[in-house]
């Protein structure tokens, strides 16, 4: 086989099992395409699921991940399964968003990341946490996260 900037995947293209923790899931990063030019990279997670770390009962959150690479691009397949493996993970909304943000900051050590984690109410009350690794780098687009505040039936 012909190696490539891609020889080094495990999970894309394969099957591959759901990790059942985030810490025992496996985020790839490929060689960023357009090193030297920056640009905006943004994943949106609609349906992200956790549970409560006290009731057990499940959370939900629309995540919207953005980030300026340098040398690597976050492997989507697997942030994918990194995301999944929340599903039956306990923990506050503040300790999946910030978690989450710092895992993807540590594993591509982007130029720049922001993360928001619009969360469904509990208990009545949406809360919406967000992180960044500092000030977004300048000539940069950055559109807004696109999530209106929650409404409920108002």
């Amino acid at each position: 086989m012909t190696e490539t900037i891609y020889s080094s995947l495990t999970q894309l293209g394969r099957a591959t099992e759901a990790p059942q923790r985030p810490e025992d899931a496996v985020l790839e990063r490929v060689a960023n395409p357009h090193p030297g030019e920056r640009y905006l990279v943004r994943f949106v997670a609609p349906e992200f699921t956790s549970l409560c770390p006290i009731t057990g009962q499940p959370d939900f959150a629309h995540l919207v991940i953005d980030y300026v690479p340098d040398g690597w691009l976050v492997e989507s397949k697997s942030l994918k399964l990194f995301l999944g493996s929340f599903r039956n993970h306990g923990a506050f909304h503040e300790a999946c968003t910030v978690g989450i943000g710092k895992r993807l900051a540590g594993e591509v050590s982007p130029l720049w990341l922001r993360i928001g984690g619009y969360w469904y109410p509990r208990g009545g009350i949406p809360i919406d946490v967000f992180w960044q690794t500092g000030a977004p780098p300048e000539g940069v687009w950055l559109p807004d996260q696109g999530v209106a505040p929650y409404r409920g039936r108002g």
